[in-house]
């Protein structure tokens, strides 16, 4: 739809998002809805308007991000063993694990402990790699990696350039696409508009899927409010920003309008899925490429969770704890992200939440 439609449907996407607000079930939400490069939607309620958020699991997209300019120059590529470029890593059976395993949820550490403070600090990173073992064979099947994976995949970065991952990402990305309210790690005296991270509502019968690991839960999450966890730039969990930058990163992905990354590398992340395996947490196929998660439209209880509503077959992005979404649609062209400060501690609620979001945002054209 375009016109009056197009319209009508982001006004009932905005009184949607505005709701939770005005109800008292979260402290403050941001959307931000794009196409053809341009945001056709950014809104926030609950918080001023220029609010920045912790991005939690929609970070991934932005640290993969790194990895597809570094697969694009040459000096990596999804067959890279992280002990080939980190010797330290390599103990306790760690040898055979890739870079394609770090980006697919497949490595077999899920739940190796980083402490935000532990992986800003190299040395104190690199000693922690060390002694991970484990649970499984890589590349056997998946488990959700919510931080560990990023930790070792920014190591592989930081040693192959030579450069922190967090300036990478600002020079050759964030400020590459003009979005300089992106960031990996933002400093402790640049974070005055960061809003900051509310635990609400009760479990209820979401209970079941609930704080399943340690490093989605509200204890973890609540740590966001630290400045020196923030500025850490943890890279599964702790990007800064404004949903219309998401909305607009999403859209460098349909364009490349800059040619920031190697357009062969980014057709190869946004359409080749190479995790098929079974999320035991979701029960539904995890369908990851390089970095992404791909729609590839389900029946079943777990459907109404879904990140990516009504959106088409083909659409790809990353979601996060809170609820919040980050995803573009080929087939349309749109772009959608949402954002919140609020862990809503009943899961079901929270997922559907988004997905009903999501549907209104994809209604918006066709």
């Amino acid at each position: 739809m375009s016109g009056p439609d197009a319209r009508t449907g982001l006004e009932v996407l905005r009184a949607r998002a505005r709701r939770d607000v005005d109800d008292g079930l979260l402290p403050s939400v941001q959307i931000g809805v794009a196409r053809d490069g341009e945001l056709l939607l950014d809104e926030t309620f609950g918080a001023p308007a220029d609010a920045r958020y912790v991005c939690f699991s929609v970070t991934k997209a932005f640290t993969g991000a790194i990895a597809w300019l570094l697969v694009g120059d040459g000096v990596i590529d999804a067959r890279t063993r992280v002990a080939d470029v980190v010797p330290e890593f390599a103990g306790n059976g760690k040898q055979d694990v890739t870079v394609e395993h770090l980006l697919t949820h497949t490595a077999g550490f899920p739940r190796a402990p980083m402490r935000p403070e532990e992986g800003a600090d190299r040395a104190a990173r690199v000693e922690r790699m060390a002694t991970w073992r484990l649970d499984w064979p890589p590349g056997t099947q998946t488990e959700y990696h919510a931080t560990s994976a990023y930790w070792a995949l920014v190591e592989v970065i930081d040693r192959v350039t030579g450069h922190d991952f967090r300036r990478l990402f600002t020079e050759r990305v964030a400020a590459e696409l003009g979005l300089p309210d992106l960031v990996l790690g933002a400093p402790v005296d640049q974070q005055d508009r960061v809003q900051r991270i509310r635990g609400v509502g009760d479990a209820g019968d979401g209970t079941t899927l609930g704080d399943h690991v340690k490093e989605t839960g509200e204890e973890f999450l609540l740590r966001f409010n630290e400045p020196e966890v923030v500025a850490a730039g943890v890279p599964g969990a702790g990007a800064i920003a404004r949903a219309a930058d998401v909305a607009l990163f999403y859209q460098a992905l349909l364009h490349n309008p800059k040619g920031v990354w190697d357009d062969q590398v980014l057709h190869t992340v946004t359409t080749d899925v190479r995790n098929t395996f079974t999320d035991s947490v979701v029960g539904a196929k995890a369908n990851r490429s390089l970095g992404l998660c791909v729609h590839i439209p389900h029946d079943g209880p777990t459907s109404r969770l879904s990140p990516f509503g009504g959106a088409s077959a083909g659409a790809y992005g990353h979601d996060g704890a809170a609820g919040q979404i980050g995803w573009a649609d080929p087939r349309t062209g749109l772009s959608f992200a949402y954002l919140t400060n609020g862990y809503d501690r009943n899961a079901v609620r929270m997922y559907q939440r988004g997905n009903e979001l999501a549907r209104l945002a994809a209604a918006c054209v066709s």
